[in-house]
């Protein structure tokens, strides 16, 4: 089976990979890192705002895929620096409602173009849902 990929507008690619994959039952997001995507650029900011802008550009994917925050299973999140780990939580709590989704945090010594913080995401998809 080939791969449904999906490409977002709000959403910027660094590489040669699509900004998510519709497999059937799951979508899987690519990793989006604090790009603004009308400059192009890693925004300016604290980790706060860096995950703040994660998070925009990984919503802007999840409409593209006609879903939303809700249909979230899995949140993978990268960190340069542990240290960052409660600022991150505070944006985190608020882009999703109880019961949240899974998660892991993994630090890691360098993300790309610099960032402090990428994370990527899996959602269940919504057309299968409907199905059920």
């Amino acid at each position: 089976m080939s791969r449904k990929a999906i490409q977002a507008t709000g959403a910027v690619a660094v590489g040669p990979y699509s900004h998510a994959v519709d497999s059937g039952d799951l979508v899987f997001l690519s990793g989006q890192t604090p790009i603004d995507s009308n400059t192009g650029q890693l925004i300016i900011g604290d980790i706060m705002a860096q995950t703040k802008q994660c998070f925009i550009n990984l919503f802007n994917v999840l409409e593209s895929c006609g879903l939303s925050s809700d249909q979230v299973q899995k949140v993978n999140v990268f960190l340069t620096d542990m240290s960052y780990f409660k600022e991150m939580n505070e944006v985190y709590e608020t882009m999703f409602t109880p019961p949240y989704p899974a998660r892991t945090t993994i630090g890691v010594a360098s993300l790309p173009l610099g960032a402090s913080v990428e994370i990527e995401l899996i959602a269940k998809n919504k057309a299968k849902i409907l199905k059920l």
